[in-house]
């Protein structure tokens, strides 16, 4: 039995990856980056922000790369939640993995959580940022993601990501599958996995694909609903959903 003490899970620092183009979400994004499209009133980093402040995040990393200027301009008005440190990538589009490692030097050797900027959903009676980092458990876990179910994630239409075996360890579906569950674009990772990956441009999927042969992905199922907004039309169709969400409450 462990004598460590419970706040040895607390995680207060997180990479919000905002420095995408957006491209499927054009002809919006040709003038406005994709992290500031807004969904019920709220540009998306902020629903991100506001639910990295809600699970104790205390010290948040950006990247920014398309329309870096909007970007570093709306973040510099927010107030309250984390505080925010700008990863610039104007220079050269680093994808997922590529943008994180650069960033490394803010996260010490301690895990930290991941969001995509456009990590959009209803939460269930529970919420999922503090229920990820109580889930996380570093001697069985490398990477540990917060997943969805495919079938009723809103405006998704894809064949999903990943099994999921009882005790929560993931594996990527196979070809001609469909998987009952999708990545809901929230992580939690041990810095020391960018140790051995490229320099420049890289996807966080290395990452992903190292630890499930590993045995070492795990996920935990959302608690709430899933919304993807990944184009203009699931934008309309998510902040329907908020609006009957709101009603039913």
């Amino acid at each position: 039995m462990s004598d460590a003490p419970a706040h040895d899970k607390k995680i207060t620092r997180a990479f919000v990856l905002a420095a995408g183009l957006g491209k499927r979400m054009r002809p919006i994004t040709a003038t406005v980056p994709k992290p500031l499209v807004e969904v019920a009133g709220k540009a998306l980093i902020d629903h991100a922000l506001d639910r990295a402040a809600e699970g104790g995040i205390e010290t948040a990393v950006v990247n920014v790369h398309w329309l870096a200027d909007l970007m570093e301009g709306h973040l510099s008005h927010r107030t309250g939640g984390p505080a925010l440190i700008v990863s610039d990538e104007r220079d050269a589009l680093l994808e997922t993995g590529g943008g994180i490692k650069k960033a490394l030097v803010h996260f010490g050797a301690e895990p930290f959580v991941v969001f995509n900027s456009d990590s959009f959903w209803l939460e269930g009676p529970h919420p999922n940022l503090p229920r990820l980092i109580e889930a996380w458990d570093a001697d069985a876990m490398d990477i540990l993601l917060l997943v969805a179910p495919t079938a009723t994630s809103l405006g998704y239409e894809g064949a999903g990501d990943f099994d999921m075996n009882p005790d929560g360890r993931l594996s990527w579906r196979g070809e001609r599958e469909v998987a009952p569950f999708i990545y809901a674009g929230v992580a939690i990772l041990k810095p020391a996995l960018f140790e051995d990956t490229p320099d420049g441009s890289f996807s966080l999927t290395l990452l992903f694909d190292r630890a499930a042969k590993q045995g070492r992905l795990h996920g935990l199922r959302l608690d709430g609903q899933w919304l993807h907004v990944g184009t203009p039309e699931a934008v309309a169709a998510a902040e329907a959903r908020v609006r009957e969400s709101a009603q039913v409450a």
